[in-house]
């Protein structure tokens, strides 16, 4: 079965009283019981039986099996968002006296979880060039606890090599950890790649209209112990689960998910290629790009199409400022693969609180402005771009 028929014809753990066509909403915190033992097992987990939604829920439950038959998956943990699905993987894995080999280049929420706050509790960061395979085995050693990096980084727009990377990380016995968000899990597979665990901001294709925060934990059954210290402990310990609500809405919008990405990441291509012709735009950035030097290493990894993530470089933070002060259709707002087409400068926002100096290092330019592609006619997305440069 493909996977756009498996996204929309997951069938229900149980047959719904009144034959609904949707998994209803369960807005409950707690489950009744027939015995005392059907309690205690479904407690103890001799059962699968959700008992509390802090940690089950049959709506999330419904998410997490769609996600499981497309990706074919072990185990899939919705959680309350893209940040709080890195954060509980890094916490299961990591303690004190442990280190995480990653990548400077990176969304700033992550790369500050790594290098500020898993640093207070005795993890040690060592962010490198991972396209130097020399400098990441240098980096690796009997305390490291995983490999963590973005397949394409936000928004350096930088690929690395996932199956060279797993290998290292495998000589140490340690997961290689892909946040996937900028390409959707349904148009590629990472496990073939020697991804060992993916985690997605299921905020940005499956929410679709920007409606509704999530999380994924995909967890190909690979790292010994991690599935059950996410389930046993981290669930319970943290209380990061998704809620039945955001759960119902991302099924729906993962039911759509193919649709519409065959339309964005086409936008994304005939936008980028139309941008090059504007003087006022001295480098586009896209993947997609033949001549992007990361082209052949995407293609080969995530397929024909390169996700709705560009970036355009002008020429310094004033004409960045005024492009996107002078958009009409494009809105000024954050988040990535929304409906509609955004626009925002990376370097004054989500890397806004990071020094001179630690931007530098991270490759984050003041002349970069990045653009999620959405769906509308991509001509009007164009002329917009276009009179925003002009004036």
């Amino acid at each position: 079965m493909k996977n756009q028929t498996k996204a929309i014809d997951t069938p229900f753990r149980k047959g719904d009283a009144y034959g609904s066509l949707s998994m209803p909403i369960y807005h409950t915190a707690a489950y009744e019981f027939d015995t005392a033992k059907d309690m205690a097992d479904a407690f103890t987990g001799k059962v699968i039986a959700p008992d509390y939604s802090r940690v089950m829920n049959p709506t999330v439950m419904y998410l997490e099996d769609k996600v499981k038959a497309l990706t074919g998956a072990e185990n899939v943990i919705a959680m309350s968002s893209g940040m709080a699905a890195i954060s509980n993987t890094l916490m299961a894995l990591a303690a004190t006296g442990k280190n995480i080999v990653t990548s400077r280049h990176m969304f700033g929420n992550t790369f500050s979880l790594i290098t500020e706050s898993m640093k207070r509790f005795g993890v040690e960061p060592r962010p490198c060039d991972l396209l130097n395979l020399d400098e990441v085995r240098n980096k690796m050693d009997e305390n490291t606890c995983c490999i963590f990096l973005e397949i394409i980084t936000n928004p350096q727009m930088e690929v690395a090599d996932l199956k060279a990377l797993s290998d290292i990380a495998h000589e140490y016995n340690v997961p290689l950890i892909a946040d996937t968000t900028v390409i959707p899990f349904t148009q590629f597979s990472a496990k073939s790649l020697g991804v060992d665990i993916e985690v997605v901001s299921s905020t940005k294709y499956l929410s679709g209209g920007a409606t509704t925060l999530g999380g994924l934990v995909i967890d190909y059954g690979t790292t010994k112990g991690f599935g059950h210290t996410m389930k046993n402990e981290m669930l319970f310990n943290f209380g990061a689960y998704m809620t039945p609500h955001v759960a119902y809405m991302q099924s729906l919008g993962l039911e759509t998910l193919d649709a519409r990405y065959r339309v964005q990441s086409h936008n994304t291509l005939y936008l980028a290629e139309k941008l090059r012709t504007l003087p006022g735009i001295k480098r586009v950035n896209y993947v997609g790009l033949s001549d992007n030097p990361y082209h052949a290493i995407a293609e080969k990894q995530y397929g024909k199409t390169a996700g709705a993530m560009m970036t355009v470089d002008l020429t310094d933070k004033e004409a960045c400022f005024n492009m996107i002060n002078n958009l009409k259709l494009v809105r000024r707002a954050t988040n990535l693969f929304d409906n509609k087409t955004l626009a925002i400068h990376p370097a004054s926002t989500i890397f806004g609180n990071f020094s001179d100096e630690e931007r530098a290092a991270m490759d984050v330019l003041d002349t970069t402005v990045r653009i999620s592609v959405g769906l509308e006619d991509m001509d009007d997305i164009f002329e917009d771009i276009k009179q925003a440069l002009e004036k």
